[in-house]
């Protein structure tokens, strides 16, 4: 099996220690599930959750390449590995409240491979809402009906034969992106005290986020096809628009896809947006299509990370067996916690200067001009020194 398979995560750097939750509301499709990472109180012999937290997600992961007979060995290797943070853990109150990051998860990825960013940001005092898509482009989620409780499983799906995969991909993230909205409103609900039953009945209260999130404060933060929408997110709905209360202030699109973004909403995207690429996944076209953007709005930075692949802004880089770091392609030459620590520090020096926080992140600005060990401006193939 290539040795021994386990997951190497590690806990926050930052210093705040790190609870989650699950939170799943609505009975149909049209509802969400997320999983909540927040600052947390200390708590001795904490529960830490499941890094694949059922095995229909193994079956998906299996399926969507193109090992489907692998499930129950995706089980056995990965099934027991555990997130560093605390299950359920009690949250921190904060009289300030915390900045929101929403999270879009990439193509055939679900709510819980991005634990590693995720928890770190969380760790700098962020609540962090990592969204499960329900577009068919997670490799599996699902809902609970209300009638039973019965749980209605959402598959992968494929481009269908004989559709162009522009408009297929173009419906896909406008829907995400309304999920980004949805999101949004959710913890406007919550913060403000309103009741909103969980359905999966966690053994955590949703209401003691209460006046804890600072909604004037918030970012979408996404990978690959997360990525392109966190991006359409800016400008998908007017309450993420300058003057709302609650509005989102900028992007952070790591390796973005952006094929699926239509010519037409170039324009719109006005905001600032931080694009932090891996060095084998970018194409010319791709960051030409960033250009646009970044030359319209001079706060809109490019920046690749070298050494590093597609994967490694997932946690399947930090998997220390051989056999599924060759099965997911998720291993650059860089070290991923190296990766990580750029891609963390990169994002908070960024989130600072557009959220207006008060804190010491400014001291890694200079990664938003792509100054840094193992790190450039704009693309390899832009770059004229490479």
């Amino acid at each position: 099996m290539g040795g021994t398979q386990s997951l190497a995560l590690q806990q926050g750097k930052g210093p705040h220690q790190v609870g989650c939750t699950d939170v799943m509301v609505g009975h149909t499709w049209q509802g969400l599930l997320l999983r909540l990472f927040y600052p947390c109180l200390p708590q001795g012999g904490a529960e830490q959750p499941l890094w694949i937290p059922r095995y229909e997600y193994c079956a998906g992961l299996a399926n969507l390449t193109l090992l489907s007979c692998s499930a129950p060995l995706i089980s056995l290797a990965l099934g027991s590995c555990r997130v560093p943070v605390s299950w359920n853990g009690p949250f921190k109150p904060c009289s300030t409240g915390y900045p929101l990051i929403i999270f879009s998860h990439g193509l055939g990825a679900f709510r819980t491979l991005y634990s590693s960013v995720c928890l770190e940001l969380a760790s700098w005092g962020f609540v962090v809402a990592a969204l499960e898509h329900r577009d068919h482009s997670a490799s599996a989620t699902y809902f609970c009906t209300a009638e039973d409780g019965r749980e209605e499983w959402i598959p992968y799906q494929q481009v269908p034969q004989g559709q162009k995969e522009f408009y297929f991909r173009k419906k896909q993230v406008h829907q995400r992106a309304e999920e980004c909205v949805r999101v949004l409103r959710l913890l406007e609900d919550i913060s403000s005290g309103k009741s909103v039953p969980n359905v999966l009945h966690q053994d955590f209260s949703l209401s003691m986020l209460k006046g804890s999130i600072d909604l004037s404060r918030v970012t979408v933060m996404g990978h690959s096809f997360g990525g392109v929408t966190a991006v359409l997110a800016l400008v998908k709905e007017p309450r993420f628009s300058a003057g709302h209360p609650s509005c989102c202030r900028c992007a952070v699109a790591l390796d973005a896809w952006m094929f699926p973004l239509e010519n037409a909403l170039y324009p719109e995207v006005t905001k600032p947006v931080l694009f932090i690429n891996s060095e084998k996944f970018q194409t010319p076209e791709s960051i030409a299509k960033m250009k646009r953007l970044s030359s319209r709005n001079s706060q809109t930075k490019i920046i690749t990370i070298l050494g590093s692949v597609h994967h490694s802004h997932t946690d399947f880089t930090f998997l220390t067996g051989k056999l599924f770091s060759l099965i997911f392609g998720a291993r650059g030459t860089l070290d991923p916690y190296k990766g990580l620590e750029i891609t963390s520090q990169a994002a908070l020096a960024f989130l600072q200067k557009h959220l207006n926080l008060q804190e010491e992140f400014a001291q890694w600005d200079n990664l938003l001009e792509g100054i840094g060990d193992s790190v450039v401006p704009e693309a390899p193939f832009c770059h004229p020194n490479l």
